[in-house]
């Protein structure tokens, strides 16, 4: 079973602050505290052509061949999400390394066994994560899948430019 107990919007004001004090970590050379667990993507403003930062959690890594997925817990409507459906050539970081990465859009059926896949390697991040996108799920695999299905999912994999 999954249900949708909150509408989540993209944080305003001081709460926006907070969201944001990772990007300060990567700044000053402490992203490696973040592990693999987050990244920091650098985009392209699809309006104002400025270089845009945002730090994202990982859902998953693989380093052969060099991949990261990610969620937009906020949805489809985020800045980070928009700005690379017009331009998904990014920068990803994690820790000190720094890679030029191409974005890619999975689909539902993808992004439900993502999902799947993480909640079996982090039971209780997916909880947590579940209750942060205002989702309650059972924790079964069909609402697991269920829930990836409704997330708009991410991958980014190195380019060749």
């Amino acid at each position: 079973m999954i249900e949708k107990t909150k509408e989540v919007h993209p944080p305003r004001g001081l709460a926006r602050l907070a969201y944001r004090f990772p990007i300060w970590l990567y700044r000053v050379g402490l992203g490696k505290l973040l592990g693999k667990r987050f990244l920091l993507l650098e985009h392209t403003g699809r309006k104002s052509g400025l270089l845009r930062k945002t730090v994202l959690e990982v859902v998953r890594y693989d380093p052969e061949p060099l991949t990261f997925v990610v969620a937009a817990g906020f949805g489809t409507d985020s800045d980070w999400y928009q700005n690379i459906l017009v331009n998904p050539d990014v920068t990803v970081q994690c820790g000190r390394e720094r890679w030029l990465m191409r974005a890619e859009f999975l689909s539902a059926e993808q992004a439900g066994e993502e999902l799947l896949d993480y909640a079996n390697r982090h039971p209780e991040a997916l909880k947590a994560l579940a209750g942060f996108m205002g989702y309650r799920i059972d924790g079964s695999p069909e609402s697991i899948r269920l829930l990836g299905q409704n997330l708009a999912m991410v991958k980014f994999r190195t380019r060749s430019d």
